[in-house]
């Protein structure tokens, strides 16, 4: 479904990506995972056909994806950003779902929004701006908006970052029951864990450095402190002084 070739992307002279090669098959759930700065959203953005490669190219569904093709690819693709203000700008949380099925042209507006609403639990909050919204309820907003037109493929920025632990659950078992190719972009190794089984990691030289699946990952300790995914430091328990691994949330 995804190719990604030997693609390398350049902000001016700031290094983002560094020759990452990535295939994806149609129903995979991959979780990229990387430190800030790694190029995890430099990725999700290239997926999204929002950046284009500085060199390398990248497929979907064997096609080249470039700026011509880019607008062909829209009702395939969504993508949730980390911060959910940069997505909203519509009135309601009604005209913030309906948004998308206008614009690709859906004929079942209500049934759509009236399901996607039931399911997140957003119905009440329906006639109300999303700007006054929760942090936690701003994400479900948009996503909500996203899958309402049922994309193929899901992009996640840091989906959790905004959520408290009860909401991040939801997401979770979510995403569980979700039929559609998911790439999920963190550095929180608990949610990744919890929602793929395949795992992509980007160190700080911009360049994949392991791509299998998220058990044997999990067991690599130094590749995890290599990709400044985990780290280590002393505790104190009265007087006995202990070090120990932690991961980064």
């Amino acid at each position: 479904m995804i190719e990604v070739r030997n693609v390398s992307y350049r902000y001016d002279d700031v290094l983002a990506l560094e020759r990452v090669g990535l295939q994806i098959d149609k129903g995979e759930r991959v979780a990229v995972l990387g430190s800030n700065g790694s190029g995890k959203s430099t990725l999700l953005r290239i997926l999204a056909a929002l950046y284009f490669p500085t060199k390398g190219e990248y497929l979907f569904h064997k096609v080249k994806v470039d700026k011509k093709y880019a607008k062909r690819l829209r009702p395939d693709v969504g993508i949730l950003f980390q911060n959910p203000d940069a997505m909203i700008f519509n009135p309601t949380v009604y005209d913030e779902i309906a948004f998308s099925l206008r614009e690709f042209g859906f004929e079942d507006i209500e049934e759509r929004i009236d399901r996607i609403a039931e399911t997140f639990g957003v119905r009440n909050l329906l006639d109300k701006s999303p700007l006054k919204l929760s942090g936690g309820e701003k994400q479900k907003v948009i996503l909500a908006s996203i899958l309402a037109y049922e994309p193929e493929l899901l992009l996640l920025d840091e989906p959790t970052t905004a959520m408290d632990p009860r909401t991040t659950g939801w997401l979770i078992d979510l995403l569980s029951e979700l039929d559609t190719t998911i790439v999920l972009a963190t550095h929180d190794l608990s949610v990744a864990y919890e929602s793929c089984r395949r795992a992509v990691v980007l160190d700080e030289s911009h360049r994949v450095v392991y791509d299998g699946d998220m058990e044997s990952l999990m067991e690599d300790l130094d590749l995890l402190v290599q990709a400044n995914l985990i780290h280590k430091h002393k505790h104190r328990h009265k007087k006995f002084v202990h070090s120990h691994y932690h991961l980064h949330f």
